[in-house]
């Protein structure tokens, strides 16, 4: 975050009490920071995708989650082909 005269620049003492109020203003698109350890931490709304998730927790790379995927489908496909998966409906009936 470049120094901006709009940015709110507030202490973690500063800002723990109104946390909430913050980030709101941060959603609508204020500049807000917080100080520390010397730097200036921002808050800024990030959009989170799935992949995002699976890259992370696992330490894949773009391409390799592709080929995950791919044979996670195979291999769900396949289990349903025996029999051993089927549609879970979120009905009662699903666990007999």
């Amino acid at each position: 975050m470049r120094y901006n005269e709009r940015v709110k620049t507030l202490t973690i003492t500063e800002g723990r009490g109104r946390l909430g109020y913050w980030l709101k203003k941060a959603t609508q698109g204020e500049d807000v920071g917080f100080m520390f350890e010397g730097k200036i931490v921002a808050l800024r709304p990030v959009e989170v995708v799935s992949t995002d998730y699976a890259l992370q927790e696992y330490g894949l790379k773009p391409g390799e989650l592709a080929a995950a995927e791919k044979r996670i489908r195979k291999e769900l496909k396949a289990a349903r082909t025996r029999g051993e998966l089927t549609l879970f409906t979120g009905s009662k009936d699903d666990f007999r």
